[in-house]
């Protein structure tokens, strides 16, 4: 089932980087409209998805995105992100940015299996894989990674990508919750929570406005990242990620289920 949007949006960090030598960006929040009750489902179960989102810096257009969950054999998932930057000097460059995560699901968890990242910038093409062993419970990096993150991370049940984190969220996000999860990507582990908002924020979708849940990242240091959601729609409306060098934004353009 298609849902197109008329007019209005995951690891954005790479992105972030890329952006930062242009100075710093502000964030855009859509102004209130007259909302629309949020659609209600009774359970949260993965579903097949495409979504594309447009990508704003400062306001000002930067490229497209889409996010999309792929239902592989054997009872496996793969979770892709794709950013271009088609627009202003960094279109010129010709950033793109590719993430995936071959996953499993244990119990309630999402099990990551392998993952993989591809930057292209300014002439550049950084790739990095990593593989998550669970019978051996470590994971490991290889590629264009920085040499104090090739030692093996040992695993711990319920680690997951960046990219997993997100489909989490959609998953447990609820008004007043706290969410704990445990970061293990490109070499890194650290613990990570996310605050919802107990009310609710309408969000506009060009005409149309939805009360959607705000989650943001806590204690991430010099790093803020805001995800709106809304029950019964497969991915956040928006993605905002904010650090010293910028803010990068993402909004729900059209997505359709499978």
């Amino acid at each position: 089932m298609k849902r197109r949007f008329r007019p209005l949006p995951f690891a954005l960090s790479a992105l972030l980087a890329a952006v930062g030598a242009l100075g710093p960006a502000a964030a855009q929040v859509a102004a209130p409209a007259t909302t629309a009750p949020a659609p209600v489902v009774e359970a949260r179960t993965l579903v097949p998805f495409l979504a594309s989102y447009a990508v704003f810096r400062d306001g000002k257009p930067l490229g497209d995105a889409t996010l999309q969950l792929v239902a592989l054999d054997n009872a496996r998932w793969r979770v892709d992100l794709r950013i271009d930057a088609t627009h202003g000097l960094i279109g010129i460059a010709g950033l793109n940015l590719q993430q995936s995560t071959l996953f499993d699901v244990a119990g309630t968890q999402y099990r990551p299996l392998t993952q993989s990242s591809v930057r292209k910038m300014v002439f550049r093409k950084k790739v990095i894989t990593g593989v998550y062993d669970w019978s051996k419970q470590a994971a490991h990096w290889t590629g264009d990674v920085k040499k104090t993150r090739r030692a093996a991370v040992a695993l711990q049940p319920g680690d997951m990508s960046g990219l997993l984190i997100n489909l989490a969220v959609l998953r447990d996000a609820a008004p007043g919750a706290t969410l704990h999860y445990r970061f293990v990507d490109e070499g890194r582990a650290r613990d990570q929570q996310y605050v919802v908002a107990p009310q609710r924020e309408s969000q506009t979708v060009e005409d149309l406005s939805y009360d959607a849940m705000r989650v943001d990242r806590v204690r991430a240091g010099g790093e803020a990242t805001t995800l709106w959601v809304v029950e019964g729609v497969p991915s956040p409306i928006r993605i905002l990620q904010q650090d010293d060098d910028g803010a990068i934004d993402l909004r729900l353009v059209d997505y359709k289920e499978s």
